[in-house]
């Protein structure tokens, strides 16, 4: 299309009277100008030419000239003919020409411009998907996610529920990025021949602070040999723009057959696709070495019951998201608690996974006593258990809850009067 605009800005297309006519009779109602333009009866095709040209407009160098009416000229026959060829009525429009040159180099810019996804610096390679950056020697990866207003809770600030899916995501980016990805979720090509799948067992999580709506959080991770069957994987959360320490991280990963639901060791065909990507590194947090209790009807002070699983808290593996346990050991922690303080630490043990038909208890008991007066208190410990009805285990856990921030919520005192 380029090509044929340039070429007729040097090349005259003449039309025959018909054509003409057809076009003045579609666009007759149209422009003021075209109606001026009236057929008229004339001796030949040569003479019609003429007045096209004698009363047309120019258009020289950007400019527009109008010419004066030009008589025609006749041959011996009595014929008109078109005036004599001059350097001024055979100058190309250059305004076409530029417009047909601009559009070319536009095309061109925006095509190189897709092309060109190197990264600027020697020491970042971006992943071929477009969501995150591999650093560090492809052995870190880092992903932004901004949070957004369904990510928040009444608060103001991101559910915890939210930076776990964060982990979880950029866990499965970095697998995906390092070309380890296979069929399954979150499986390298011989996991999958294998009918292998990571499972988390422990999980060590440290809030600093909250990201609120609106901020863009940076996620890096990156995975280290947990002994011999085990591996670990850590994350680090900050802000953006201001670099501030947001959460940290740590975890154990160790798999299982998904057709037997029963532990597996590494195969040899499966360590030579990871080991390549482990970090030398220590854990970025320290490992919380005190034991979690085990609690039962007579040990917890509050127990929530008849909790299933959803179809949508099923993950392509057909057990429940990890995640979704997190919300259900919080459906019992008090009210109160969840009102004057916030969740700053917690650690969990993962000892069996449900399915869609589990039915589920979550049940709490607090380190702390008076529970009803906490707006005057430090930081408050409770001891979780989720467990089937039938008295499963499914996981253990300790969280550790702070105050609020009183800029965030009033004034903490003022909440434990109107409570009380």
């Amino acid at each position: 299309m380029v090509a044929t605009a340039a070429t007729s800005v040097f090349i005259p297309v003449t039309s025959s009277p018909d054509s003409s006519e057809s076009k003045n009779k579609k666009l007759g109602g149209g422009s003021t100008r075209l109606e001026s333009f009236k057929s008229k009866p004339l001796a030949s095709s040569a003479s019609l030419q003429v007045k096209a040209n004698a009363q047309g407009h120019k258009n020289i160098n950007g400019s527009t000239v109008v010419t004066s009416p030009v008589e025609s000229f006749k041959n011996d026959d009595g014929l008109s003919s078109p005036p004599p060829r001059t350097f001024i009525n055979q100058l190309p429009d250059w305004s076409m020409l530029l417009a047909a040159i601009t559009t070319m180099f536009l095309a061109a810019e925006k095509q190189w411009m897709m092309l060109d996804w190197k990264p600027r610096r020697p020491d970042m390679v971006i992943d071929p998907f477009g969501i995150g950056k591999i650093v560090q020697d492809g052995l870190v990866y880092s992903q932004n996610f901004s949070i957004r207003s369904y990510e928040i809770g009444a608060d103001r600030t991101a559910s915890i529920e939210t930076l776990m899916n964060h982990l979880q995501e950029t866990a499965i980016n970095h697998c995906r990025s390092a070309g380890l990805l296979g069929e399954g979720f979150g499986a390298t090509p011989e996991m999958c021949k294998k009918n292998l799948i990571w499972v988390v067992t422990r999980m060590q999580v440290v809030i600093d602070c909250y990201p609120t709506w609106g901020d863009v959080v940076q996620v890096d991770t990156w995975a280290s040999a947990s002994g011999k069957n085990g591996m670990r994987r850590d994350w680090l959360v900050s802000n953006s723009e201001t670099g501030e320490i947001l959460t940290r991280a740590t975890s154990v990963w160790v798999m299982m057959n998904k057709l037997t639901r029963r532990l597996s060791k590494i195969p040899e065909e499966v360590r030579g696709e990871i080991e390549p990507f482990f970090v030398s590194s220590d854990p970025v947090l320290a490992e919380d070495s005190q034991k979690l209790v085990k609690l039962d009807d007579s040990t917890a002070e509050y127990v929530c019951k008849g909790l299933t699983p959803k179809w949508s808290d099923l993950d392509v593996n057909q057990h429940v998201n990890n995640v979704k346990y997190i919300g259900w050991i919080l459906e019992s922690a008090p009210l109160p608690i969840l009102e004057s303080h916030e969740l700053c630490a917690m650690t969990l043990e993962y000892r069996r996974e449900c399915g869609r038909d589990s039915v589920l208890q979550s049940l709490t008991a607090v380190s702390d006593s008076n529970v009803e007066n906490t707006g005057n208190s430090g930081e408050i410990n409770c001891q979780h258990l989720l467990r089937l009805e039938d008295g499963a285990e499914i996981m253990r856990g300790r969280t550790r809850w702070r105050p609020k921030d009183a800029k965030s919520l009033g004034n903490v005192d003022q909440i434990s009067a109107v409570r009380a």
